[in-house]
């Protein structure tokens, strides 16, 4: 699951949302004095992490992609946050264009306690809108995103924007699986979360 998602399956403290979403640039790594709700935001990532990539909608979401491709699951990361976003009303009881702006509005006041590199992570989440997978042209725009960021040997590989056609061409059977493991993934956060010591997501209907 890429960042929307991530921020969706977090306890409602922005110090959670924010370990949650930030994980991966730092290898779920928290720095020196960060807060225990951050450190368990980051955990819960790799919990996230590892489940999505062991489900078998997930697997099956990315044998429907090209054969061979390196940036297989990466690209199921993104199709899915823009399947989250298609049913949002589906899992949670706060609009989506509400949730993304308490969210914005909340980090962008918590980002100056951080280091800075978290604090430039976290200020480019917000001026980009990143958690917007709102249509195929923000999909597509994400694709794009991830092109520039990859390595020459990487990009001679592979790339994201050769997955574009064939999602748009797919996008029913991706959300057919979307909707199989969706509902899976918030009972395995839940579960996690009550192992440490946390309530159960309350602002998801499942």
């Amino acid at each position: 699951m890429n960042w929307l998602a991530h921020v969706l399956l977090s306890k409602k403290d922005i110090d959670f949302q924010i370990g949650n979403f930030i994980a991966d640039p730092y290898k779920a790594r928290p720095w020196e004095n960060a807060s225990d709700n951050l450190k368990n935001g980051m955990h819960t990532h790799k919990i996230i992490d590892s489940y999505s990539d062991k489900h078998e909608a997930f697997k099956k979401s990315k044998k429907r992609l090209k054969e061979k491709g390196i940036l297989k699951g990466i690209i199921i990361d993104f199709v899915y946050d823009y399947l989250l976003t298609k049913n949002w009303d589906k899992y949670c009881n706060i609009k989506l264009k509400d949730f993304n702006q308490e969210f914005y509005e909340r980090a962008y006041i918590q980002k100056d306690n951080y280091p800075l590199r978290a604090n430039q992570i976290v200020e480019n989440m917000i001026s980009r809108d990143l958690l917007n997978y709102s249509s195929f042209a923000h999909l597509e725009k994400a694709f794009k995103r991830l092109d520039m960021r990859l390595s020459p040997k990487l990009a001679q590989r592979d790339s994201a924007i050769s997955y574009y056609e064939i999602v748009c061409e797919k996008i029913d059977e991706l959300e057919e699986d979307f909707l199989e493991f969706f509902p899976d993934l918030i009972k395995r956060v839940n579960e996690e979360l009550r192992t440490l010591g946390e309530d159960k997501l309350n602002h998801i209907k499942i």
